[in-house]
């Protein structure tokens, strides 16, 4: 995931909104990592699942990024109250979908599945729950990402009509 977020960061440019979803565990953060690493932005990029949004400058002269978890939020107007600066930065939205649709005309959406039985299928299980290693372990990630709206037309990540 960290990999990936790199590889998208080095492409993204201020007003980009990127909506991430997925389960716990599914790679969010460690993408959003990645997509901080590719963009040059102060560090360390963590969850903010306490603070609810955070913003890291850039090093360089490119966008900062703002790292939102909307888990907490349970309406679009709370979003709101955040004043987020989706013009002059990347913003970057954990457990967003459903919430920040209107902050921009166009919106990257991510969906990142973590098969469950994964660990079973290695030979792994035992009958137990999923424990904080587990969470973390290197699975496979399948990943879908879906360009709306006129910024990513005529990019491999629209969406045909």
């Amino acid at each position: 995931m960290g990999e990936f977020g790199r590889d998208l960061g080095r492409g993204l440019r201020p007003g980009d909104l990127l909506v991430l979803t997925g389960p716990l565990g599914a790679g969010k953060t460690t993408l959003t990592r990645g997509i901080g690493a590719g963009l040059g932005v102060r560090g360390p990029v963590q969850s903010p699942t306490f603070v609810i949004a955070r913003t890291h400058p850039n090093l360089g002269d490119g966008p900062p990024l703002i790292h939102v978890d909307a888990y907490r939020l349970g309406e679009a107007a709370l979003v709101d109250d955040l004043d987020l600066d989706v013009a002059r930065s990347v913003v970057v939205v954990e457990w967003g979908a459903g919430l920040v649709e209107e902050l921009s005309d166009s919106r990257l959406e991510i969906v990142i599945e973590r098969p469950t039985g994964a660990s079973e299928a290695r030979g792994e299980a035992d009958g137990e729950e999923a424990g904080d290693d587990e969470l973390d372990a290197d699975e496979p990630r399948t990943v879908t990402v879906r360009g709306i709206g006129p910024r990513w037309a005529g990019t491999l990540y629209a969406v045909s009509a």
